[in-house]
């Protein structure tokens, strides 16, 4: 009989039947959102979230694109991703179950300072967004099974502050701001616009003038600035309103009217296609 290490023999456990999510907020981390899943064709359009996007694949297989680039990832990697930066991802060698948390920037760095008893200057962020670190994601997965079981307080907290802690401290720095030019001023002029007027009809025409560009050129320039398009853009950011608003308790049908969404199952759709969850599921927790 071949005898395979434990490492290989999670690599290869066998996935759901079916697709499954669980998603709570824990209050021992300021109700960070956390999901542990297992999805086998569903597919994540381009977005952003105004949290980091920590997490690790369990078993299977991923291919994401981040920054513009595309890689795929299974068991042993890292998913490291800044607030902010657009990723989508896809089932890839029949679907992936993967664990994953959502801490909020003042979260994060309060994490940081607690660990190290240091005030932290600056703003936390990752360089790279999909690494190799099999220590560190398993460890990881030990300290997300801990949560989603529950126990003492002390019991389930510490496992996560230290992996947070390490994480930063293997793979982490602080943001560089980047030389500003004409062009991305431009871009940003009409990011911006969308973001304040995110809940109206904002045609492509309007958009350009405010950035000063044609269209195509603004079309261009911002998938370059952002890797993501104006539309899709403008989506996304009203998902993220969205969420807001349902943790607040808001109701599905008129926050979809809130955010700009014709009705509530063009909101729906866009929702679980950048969170894999309806908008119902996200809120009953």
């Amino acid at each position: 009989m071949q005898n395979i290490s434990q490492e290989q023999a999670a690599d290869h456990m066998p996935l759901a039947q079916a697709e499954t999510t669980r998603f709570w907020r824990d209050t021992r981390f300021g109700s960070m959102e956390c999901l542990t899943a297992t999805f086998l064709t569903h597919e994540f359009a381009p977005h952003a979230h105004d949290t980091f996007s920590i997490g690790a694949i369990e078993s299977g297989s991923q291919v994401a694109t981040i920054r513009g680039t595309r890689e795929a990832s299974g068991p042993g990697d890292l998913y490291l991703i800044n607030p902010g930066e657009t990723h989508d991802g896809a089932p890839s060698r029949g679907g992936y179950r993967y664990r994953m948390i959502y801490p909020d920037l003042s979260l994060f760095r309060e994490i940081l300072e607690d660990v190290t008893g240091k005030p932290f200057h600056g703003t936390p962020a990752f360089g790279r967004q999909i690494l190799h670190d099999r220590k560190l994601a398993d460890a990881f997965h030990e300290a997300h099974r801990t949560l989603e079981e529950g126990g003492g307080a002390l019991e389930t907290s510490q496992p996560m502050f230290l992996v947070l802690d390490a994480m930063f401290r293997r793979h982490g720095s602080s943001i560089l701001v980047p030389t500003d030019t004409a062009e991305r001023s431009a871009v940003r002029r009409a990011r911006d616009y969308l973001v304040e007027r995110y809940a109206t009809d904002v045609g492509l025409e309007e958009l350009a003038v405010v950035a000063g560009l044609s269209r195509a050129h603004l079309i261009r320039a911002f998938r370059r600035e952002f890797h993501i398009t104006p539309h899709s853009f403008l989506t996304d950011i009203r998902i993220r309103a969205a969420r807001r608003r349902l943790r607040e308790g808001g109701l599905p049908a008129e926050i979809a009217l809130e955010c700009g969404f014709s009705d509530q199952a063009h909101f729906t759709r866009h929702f679980k296609a950048r969170t894999g969850l309806t908008p119902g599921q996200y809120r009953a927790r």
